[in-house]
């Protein structure tokens, strides 16, 4: 995650507020709560998305409320930000007393943020944005405003939202999911499969992960034997980013081929996971069990 000034972050690492839409695809019924407003107005910004912009705007800004401008309207056919997601953003930052940018807030590179960990007026302001969208914002920061403008390049799933799939292999562990995608996990008493084993949850429709991928995912390890878990992104409060190469070879197998939108659950032995070596929580010989939401791919 990029390195952040403190007026991005959230000062608790507090939940995103977004409401809007339900449907990942109904950007027209997405209804963000930050209006237009009088210091929004000020604002102007040009160049192309993807770019450093060009921005301008009348010192003092002030302002009592969030508000929001789109300057580019972004893809309607793309996710749309509603809720605790993550998304790819350039972004850069000014002093709306001043008019200088934030040091260490110029546009740059496009990161990956967890909107759970963003200012909660931020997230306010982003809320209804698509892939595309340029947004142009004023925050409250004192007696004064300070002026965001932000390129969105993804918005990524906040859980796994395809069609659901029975399971066909007998003695998996069972996974019951919370209404915010959180998995539980409960796994039999009896001895492990000794192969690899991989069922589909939730079949997703999205791009499918190759070799090369970078994925976003949440996800849940779990040790067979000790029917604990040692790892959670669900619980750390963000999405993982990885690809094939960078995780054990059970892992990597079961999720290449697989779709945007899916769930899979994954018994991996010890030979296909870390094998005779311990780490870290993780005894040597274990059997892991995984539970992985693919949110996403990075571009």
């Amino acid at each position: 995650m990029r390195k952040a000034p403190a007026l991005l972050l959230s000062a608790g690492l507090l939940m995103a507020t977004l409401t809007g839409c339900a449907s990942s695809s109904a950007a027209d019924a997405c209804v963000p709560k930050a209006p237009g407003g009088a210091a929004s107005k000020l604002i102007d910004v040009s160049g192309s998305f993807g770019s450093a912009p060009k921005v301008d705007f009348p010192t003092p800004v002030k302002a009592t409320h969030t508000e929001r401008k789109v300057v580019i309207e972004g893809d309607d056919d793309g996710n749309v930000l509603t809720g605790a997601q993550s998304i790819r953003m350039a972004l850069a930052m000014y002093d709306g007393e001043t008019g200088e940018p934030v040091p260490g807030a110029s546009y740059g590179e496009p990161a990956l943020y967890a909107t759970a960990q963003l200012n909660p007026e931020i997230t306010t302001a982003l809320e209804c944005v698509t892939p595309g969208s340029r947004i142009a914002m004023t925050v409250p920061q004192g007696d004064h405003a300070a002026i965001l403008v932000a390129d969105i390049f993804d918005v990524f799933l906040a859980k796994a939202d395809g069609a659901d799939r029975p399971v066909l292999q007998p003695g998996l562990p069972s996974v019951v999911t919370a209404g915010d995608g959180t998995p539980g996990l409960t796994i039999p008493k009896s001895d492990p499969p000794k192969g690899l084993e991989v069922a589909v949850l939730k079949e997703g429709d999205g791009e499918k992960v190759s070799k090369t991928s970078r994925m976003v995912v949440h996800y849940t390890g779990a040790l067979w034997s000790e029917r604990t878990i040692f790892d959670s992104s669900w619980q750390a409060g963000s999405p993982a980013t990885f690809s094939s190469d960078e995780i054990i070879p059970g892992l990597a197998t079961a999720l290449i081929g697989k779709e945007v939108g899916s769930q899979v659950l994954v018994v991996i032995p010890p030979e296909l996971g870390y094998g005779e070596q311990a780490n870290a929580s993780i005894p040597a010989n274990s059997t892991l069990v995984f539970v992985v939401d693919i949110l996403g791919i990075l571009g």
